[in-house]
């Protein structure tokens, strides 16, 4: 910390000299120091196992979730200090003091028009910052706009989306789903946060979370004429129609924010109308005015599961979809179609491949045309709708499409799709499932994994792109026991085992801040949570934090997904195609470090020739120039060590480093490429280990060929165009160059900031 930096606490606290109430400037002067110590813990190094920053950061959001004026006197400070880091260019802490920022003003029912005016005009000068900062505050700064316009829209729309509150105007839900790894939780463990994350998100009934809707979007509109008290107790009634007036109030918002140009003065009106008759219909008493109470978000529904089979993880998103659906929430399709997109893998015993026409009159002689005496006869069979085997170019195009938004591409390829019927933007998705993994690498690699399957499945036919955005949110968790004094060497051990979670540490702070603390702190909390009664906690931490992530962390950073096809020594054993995502491991050792000595002796070798594998190596070099240059060579290694995530935050992500153990042939140790083939010369087979996952070890390889993965939605070559057209030789160019540098299979994590270097 420098003895300039704008974070200096020495002397009063902003706001305080110009604060006449005494009470007020205390309490502004320890929200002030909260923000604070947050700040310099960001600033700080420190390891993997510390868990103290993210707790600064939930401490102050509970100082000022009870209070709207609290969070009024957030906003004033939050401002303050942003200014100050735009003037002495200190970007390290914009990301965290605008999330801060809007938290509150989400949050708040008494923000003053003036504060959030000024808020915007801070968010409309933060574009002429870079990457990532330019995004965050132009999204930010979009919602500050709403929120002027229609104050109450964002907590509205967040509570119904989140809660998932049916109504006609709004129908956007968000499903926020936990994935926990058994190789990282047992039962018991999973069982502890379980109760932990579940029970906090079901506290509420609907119609409470109805009640604060209408509660809070009536305050931000009429601010210190209404009177909260009288509210919530009308509200409360036994007799009160709270699921009416919240319809109403959604469909005001809908309104007044559907693009079509409205007066601003009936927003205001219509809603006063409503608070004069909730008081009426209550025939309660008016009470003095008193200020804003507060109506702090609610936790998100967390379904919480422990993920066994991969399946699990689309299974449970599609059941979800069946349960909630509506005819205003999901796509305009004929019954017949929409039960066949959810029963696609809801029964998976049922054969999808048409043996006939499907035409009656071509049926066999031994079976009835009739269908009532068909199921008479074959009770035990069924059939239904089959599927295209070949898939339509209309979804390949709309999946395409949704790959080249979410990687935020914007190419040629982009001219091609344009006029595609039967696609949805991404925004006009009823669902958003937000997927929450918790684990370590060989979690990730097994989400990498479950990511390339579904992209083949709905390659073949869509069933959830056209109706659901999917976000992949990722925790890091070990059960490893926590180290004492920390050191460089402690924290490389760590960083060996979770290597994806260090780079996103390294890449974006406060991530680093919030989450990667958590490693240590959910085993611990878990036995708590057993240890105590499964009561609902108000203040539990746990589900706090992943309701804070997974709102504000919506800014991924694309990770490459790496094929291989692994070929056996066995001719009759079929070679394997798998995918994997940070890292695969080659072990060519043969005998046991007991046996070494005794081996060497009677052979006179070394014990490297002894325990290693010659290997033939043919890879492709990567150059500064793009330029492509193979390279073959051979040498005797006993393991060779393939990573995808760089050591270095400003390394590439899409550039393997293959480093080879004890090969004394090779002039330097390790090399960098994109694909790589590896095959043994010797009767002598490897182990291939993918994401350091024993789970995913297979053994007797005879070789390997890695490369990027290609994305299955990008299949052009089927892509009907006039026979003869102008340019079509520039557009083929075009295609080919886009699907080489577009083409590959990312998968987007998401995180506060995305990639800051």
């Amino acid at each position: 910390m420098t003895a300039n930096a704008p974070w200096d606490i020495s002397g009063s606290s902003p706001g305080a000299e110009s604060t006449a109430d005494g009470r007020v400037a205390v309490v502004e002067s320890d929200i002030y120091r909260s923000l604070l110590a947050v700040l310099r813990e960001l600033g700080t190094s420190t390891s993997i196992v510390s868990h103290s920053k993210g707790m600064l950061r939930w401490t102050l959001h509970k100082k000022v979730q009870d209070n709207s004026l609290h969070s009024v006197l957030l906003v004033k400070i939050v401002l303050k200090e942003l200014e100050k880091a735009g003037r002495s260019n200190c970007k390290t802490y914009i990301v965290p003091l605008l999330h801060t920022l809007m938290y509150a003003v989400i949050q708040s029912t008494c923000i003053p028009k003036e504060l959030l005016q000024r808020a915007y005009e801070l968010c409309r000068h933060l574009l002429t910052l870079p990457h990532p900062y330019c995004t965050i505050a132009l999204a930010y700064a979009t919602q500050l706009k709403m929120e002027q316009a229609t104050p109450g829209a964002l907590y509205q729309r967040k509570v119904i989306a989140e809660q998932s509150l049916r109504n006609d105007s709004f129908p956007f839900q968000e499903m926020l789903f936990v994935f926990a790894d058994p190789a990282v939780f047992s039962d018991h463990l999973a069982a502890g946060v379980e109760a932990d994350v579940e029970l906090a998100g079901t506290a509420q009934r609907q119609k409470n979370h109805m009640c604060a809707v209408v509660q809070h979007t009536l305050q931000a509109v009429l601010g210190q004429s209404c009177q909260a008290a009288s509210l919530q107790q009308a509200l409360r009634e036994p007799g009160c129609n709270v699921e009416l007036y919240f319809h109403k109030v959604v469909a005001t918002l809908t309104e007044h924010t559907g693009g079509t140009e409205t007066d601003p003065s009936t927003y205001h009106t219509t809603l006063q109308q409503l608070y004069s008759d909730i008081l009426a219909a209550a025939k309660q008493d008016p009470d003095p005015c008193i200020p804003c109470s507060s109506c702090s978000l609610p936790n998100p529904v967390i379904t919480f599961k422990l993920w066994r089979t991969e399946s699990e993880l689309w299974s449970a998103i599609e059941k979800l979809i069946c349960t909630n659906s509506t005819e205003q929430n999901c796509i305009s399709q004929e019954p017949a179609e929409k039960d066949l997109d959810m029963a696609h893998f809801a029964t998976p015993h049922q054969s999808i491949l048409s043996r006939d026409s499907g035409i009656e009159g071509d049926l066999p002689v031994s079976m009835p045309a009739d269908s009532s005496l068909r199921l008479q006869q074959r009770p035990f069979l069924s059939r239904r709708n089959c599927q295209k085997r070949k898939p339509s170019l209309s979804d390949r195009l709309t999946l395409m499409k949704t790959a080249l938004e979410e990687k935020g591409v914007n190419t040629g390829l982009m001219r091609i799709l344009r006029g595609v019927g039967n696609t949805l933007p991404k925004e006009e998705r009823p669902f958003t499932a937000r997927i929450l993994v918790m684990g370590d690498d060989r979690s990730t690699g097994r989400l990498a994994k479950a990511y390339y399957s579904l992209r083949q499945r709905e390659a073949r036919h869509l069933c959830l792109t056209a109706k659901v955005n999917m976000e992949f949110y990722y925790i890091p968790v070990t059960q490893e026991p926590s180290m004492a004094p920390v050191t460089e060497e402690n924290e490389l051990v760590v960083n060996r085992h979770m290597t994806l979670a260090s780079y996103l540490a390294k890449v974006d702070p406060w991530y680093e801040c919030n989450i990667i603390s958590l490693g240590h702190m959910i085993p611990k909390m878990a036995k708590m949570q057993l240890n105590t009664s499964r009561t609902v906690k108000s203040h539990s931490f746990l589900p706090d934090i992943i309701a804070y992530y997974t709102r504000t962390g919506v800014y991924p950073v694309h990770f490459t997904i790496y094929s291989v096809k692994i070929s056996f020594s066995d001719p009759a054993k079929e070679s394997v195609d798998e995918v994997f995502l940070s890292h695969l491991g080659i072990d060519s050792a043969q005998f046991k470090m007991l046996d070494l000595t005794e081996a060497s002796f009677r052979t006179k070798k070394t014990p490297v020739e002894m325990c290693g594998t010659v290997l033939s190596v043919s890879y492709r070099k990567v150059s500064v120039s793009s330029r492509e240059d193979d390279i073959g060579f051979s040498l005797r290694t006993s393991s060779v060590s393939i990573s995808a995530i760089p050591s270095n935050e400003t390394e590439d992500l899409d550039c393997l480093v293959v480093t080879f153990d004890n090969a004394k042939s090779l002039l330097e140790s390790s090399i960098r490429t994109c694909s790589i083939k590896i095959r043994t010369l010797e009767k002598r087979m490897f182990t291939v280990c993918l994401d350091k996952d024993s789970r995913r070890t297979f053994t007797k390889v005879q070789s390997i060929e890695i490369s990027p993965c290609v994305d299955p939605a990008y299949n052009l070559e089927k892509i009907e165009k006039p026979k003869f057209s102008l340019g079509q030789e520039k557009e083929k160019k075009e295609k080919k160059r886009i699907h080489n540098k577009d083409s590959t299979l990312t998968l987007p994590i998401n995180t506060f900031a995305g990639n800051i270097c």
